[in-house]
């Protein structure tokens, strides 16, 4: 299939179509012997190589959870949204459970090192999943069936009997507007449920191939996807033009899944030309620029940064591509690990031990500059913002340390001691 054609393919998967030779040999193998040899490279220091030496994996996972617990509301038994700064320390926002099942996510994911996390993951589990409310769109309902899938399976029956999955692309406005990132957390959520191994589920699998095919009419022949396909001409020239970094990487795992799940091919070749175009178009110094053009398969705007691109969602779409597909993309997944120790334009470093945090993003510090490069894009005259037009955002937030912890949080705590101390919180 061409992406960004027309898809004359059956409705559903041939049984006939299996995981090829070339994709299935890279399956069962774990990335991490290979992430780890990057790490410890020799030869000639490239910027990015000279501070993959100050990372350290489990370090990371420990100043994800030290986030974690100042970001979580006892009272409520779920994450806020984030932490703001005030005079008395950091301030906590409004509960997401959105938000909270990401961190769920990756705590289980921590959880399988054998370490134990700092939570009482069966009373969030429990409040998240007893109210469903929150779930507004097919991105939220995917998201919802992917954490219950993983981690738990015997809700799941509960769940198809509660949503009409069949009718969830026309019936939230994500689905009817093809918006990628909602079809891919849909798709990632049926295609989990799949490998779940349920008895008595709903065969899903017109569902799952009617999100493919759609998320497919956003996928340019360079393999950049677009935000959406709406149907008015400026949102069609904006939204289905143009798509930002979290597009690229929930469409490549989506794809990646949905292929594993259903033992096919055809969402493989898209998922890796996308992943080789994002790692062609990645900075000198690892950056995984925030916006792309879908037409020209350039970027479009390189700011904000955002560092749980870097250390979370990069390394979990890309490393389940590798799984699948046996094609490594370690470097650019270490080089994008070593913008966050400083590696980048600022030569800051974006962890902050003392306070216990990774910092949010890497920012212009006008609006301004971030919407007038994607306008110079257009007629390819875009310039980089200088380095004193850029700051960091002192920003906080849990759905952050969620994924860099369902990336990396098997392989658990370093060997020092590093104490889960909660951050200093106002009393406003």
């Amino acid at each position: 299939m061409t992406p960004g054609t027309e898809h004359a393919a059956p409705r559903t998967p041939s049984p006939q179509v299996t995981l090829s030779q070339e994709y299935a040999s890279g399956i069962g193998n774990s990335p991490w012997p290979l992430v780890e040899r990057v790490a410890e490279q020799r030869g000639p220091k490239t910027a990015w190589a000279a501070h993959s030496v100050l990372l350290d994996i489990p370090s990371l996972n420990a100043l994800a959870l030290r986030s974690l617990v100042s970001l979580y509301d006892r009272k409520e038994k779920l994450f806020c949204q984030g932490l703001r700064i005030v005079k008395q320390g950091f301030r906590q926002e409004k509960t997401s459970r959105k938000r909270t099942i990401i961190a769920l996510l990756g705590l289980h994911r921590f959880a399988d090192s054998g370490e134990t996390p700092p939570f009482d993951l069966a009373s969030i589990e429990d409040t998240v999943l007893t109210d469903t409310s929150w779930v507004r769109s097919a991105g939220d309902l995917g998201l919802l069936t992917w954490y219950t899938a993983e981690f738990a399976p015997d809700s799941l029956s509960g769940l198809f009997s509660q949503f009409d999955y069949e009718k969830s692309l026309e019936t939230y406005p994500d689905g009817r507007e093809a918006r990628t990132a909602g079809l891919a957390w849909f798709l990632a959520g049926i295609s989990h449920a799949q490998m779940a191994g349920i008895r008595g589920l709903p065969d899903l699998t017109d569902a799952a191939v009617d999100a493919f095919h759609l998320l497919m009419e956003n996928q340019g022949n360079g393999g950049v996807f677009g935000q959406a396909a709406c149907r008015g001409l400026l949102e069609r020239t904006v939204y289905n033009r143009f798509g930002t970094f979290r597009d690229q990487m929930y469409a490549i795992y989506a794809l990646s899944t949905f292929g594993k799940a259903f033992q096919v091919d055809e969402p493989l070749s898209p998922a890796l030309n996308c992943a080789n175009s994002m790692r062609a178009l990645q900075g000198e110094m690892g950056e995984w620029w925030f916006l792309y053009d879908k037409r020209t398969s350039r970027v479009a705007n390189r700011y904000p940064v955002f560092s749980w691109h870097q250390d979370g969602l990069a390394p979990v779409s890309l490393l389940t591509l590798a799984e699948v597909t046996g094609q490594s993309f370690h470097e650019a997944i270490y080089k994008g690990l070593s913008w966050i120790s400083g590696a980048n334009q600022l030569g800051d470093d974006l962890r902050n031990v003392d306070q216990g945090v990774i910092w949010d993003s890497i920012q212009t510090r006008r609006r301004t500059p971030r919407y007038w490069e994607a306008v110079r894009s257009l007629i390819n005259t875009a310039q980089k913002p200088m380095t004193d037009q850029l700051r960091i955002h002192y920003q906080v937030r849990p759905d952050h340390f969620g994924w860099l912890l369902y990336a990396f949080g098997r392989m658990g705590l370093p060997k020092t001691d590093l104490r889960l101390k909660a951050l200093p919180r106002s009393c406003e």
